[in-house]
């Protein structure tokens, strides 16, 4: 008998990818990773992993490859990881429709994925957002900079993980991202959206399907870059915040003709209600505090929907789950990072983990990459379990050394 195979499309260069491959094994599948670099994804190697090196960016080569793989394999489901582009789940969908298998749709994963056409979609369905316009060039920018009204986000109009995304609080910093943002040459076209900066506390939505499995409260370093710095869920919402999050939520999954599968909604409450910052057609980049408060493993239950098989989102129990960003203040070199085994031994602790090595050069960038590290906690309160938090994060310590200055300067 053949066995069933799970072919995951690139990886996930710190937890999620790893999740991914333990949930599909406990199912009884093998894992089989393509990827145009299969090597930037260490636990692949660490953990013996078939991985197959593919232009993960071309369609026929990963159809031709899934061809060949299903000589030997029972090819039970396809899914993949967002890179920094999202591209990948799109075509996640397409590869799934080729070889009739439960799937997104390509197209509506396209549309979503387009920022600018997201919000036109949602605007179309009356779905309350920032003010927005999509600039070509470095004059559109500044002209609608002015019509939007300052302070504005400037981002990429495709992309993901906060890459690019900055607040501008005058015309010098606009003038400045955006000579970033072209990469110097200002005489080049590229999408940039230029949105109203929408004030008020960040939420999150947790879908799978058409269910609305949970609402997470999130905050970020300090600006002028939005790195989240903590997480905590489920959110302290009133009932009616909770149903009108929730509603609208719903409401952008039918705008954008999304449910299928896991869908992440970022919104903020702003002085007018709730309004949408961002639909993304997948999981959030922290599905095991769901995990946490509530018992419902969303990676396990995203493979089951995949292959076909019966999925569970049903509450095994409820606590508060928190987790806390290791967020470095200042470029250089990482001499050394400690406490992680004090902190991880703290009861209510579920996880301590450090992406960074001593001897690293550490690059700040602005966007999720910045974090060399996380602590999470889980209690029956929230209460409880911000304290737990707090005390395991001032167990870790790190020495940065900052670059040399060049001569000169």
């Amino acid at each position: 008998m053949e066995q069933r195979a799970l072919i995951l499309i690139e990886g996930h260069p710190r937890d999620t990818g790893l999740r991914y491959v333990q949930a599909a094994q406990r199912l009884g599948l093998r894992p089989i990773t393509l990827s145009a670099h299969p090597t930037q994804y260490d636990y692949l190697a660490a953990e013996k992993l078939e991985a197959i090196q593919v232009d993960s960016g071309n369609l026929d080569a990963l159809i031709r490859e899934c061809s060949r793989l299903s000589v030997r394999y029972d090819i039970a489901g396809i899914t993949g990881f967002a890179g920094n582009d999202e591209s990948v789940s799109a075509t996640v969908g397409k590869l799934c429709q080729h070889f009739d298998l439960p799937g997104p749709d390509p197209i509506s994963i396209e549309r979503c994925c387009d920022k600018y056409t997201q919000r036109q979609l949602l605007a179309e369905a009356d779905v309350p957002m920032p003010a927005y316009r999509l600039a070509a060039n470095a004059t559109e920018v500044q002209s609608f900079a002015a019509e939007v009204g300052l302070p504005v986000v400037l981002k990429p109009a495709i992309g993901s993980g906060s890459i690019g995304v900055r607040l501008c609080r005058n015309v010098e910093e606009v003038a400045e991202h955006t000579n970033h943002l072209l990469g110097g040459d200002l005489t080049q076209s590229f999408p940039i959206l230029v949105e109203e900066f929408a004030q008020g506390p960040y939420y999150c939505t947790h879908i799978m399907g058409n269910e609305v499995i949970g609402i997470a409260a999130a905050d970020f370093s300090p600006p002028p870059h939005f790195v989240f710095h903590q997480c905590i869920c489920p959110a302290p919402l009133s009932d009616d915040e909770h149903r009108r999050i929730a509603d609208l939520s719903l409401r952008c999954l039918r705008a954008l003709d999304l449910g299928w599968g896991p869908t992440n909604i970022e919104l903020r409450w702003t002085r007018r209600g709730p309004v949408v910052i961002e639909v993304n057609p997948r999981l959030s980049g922290g599905p095991l505090s769901v995990q946490l408060a509530y018992g419902i493993d969303l990676i396990s239950e995203h493979i089951k929907l995949v292959i076909g098989d019966e999925w569970n989102l049903r509450r095994r129990h409820s606590n508060v789950a928190a987790w806390r960003a290791l967020l470095p203040d200042r470029d250089g070199i990482l001499d050394w990072i400690d406490g992680d085994g004090r902190a991880a031994a703290i009861p209510g602790v579920t996880e301590v983990k450090l992406y960074a090595k001593p001897k690293t050069p550490i690059v700040r960038k602005g966007d999720y990459r910045d974090s060399i590290g996380y602590v999470m906690a889980a209690s029956p309160s929230r209460a409880g379990t911000e304290a737990i938090l707090q005390r395991a994060v001032d167990l870790i310590h790190w020495s940065i050394t900052p670059f040399p200055t060049p001569a000169g300067e």
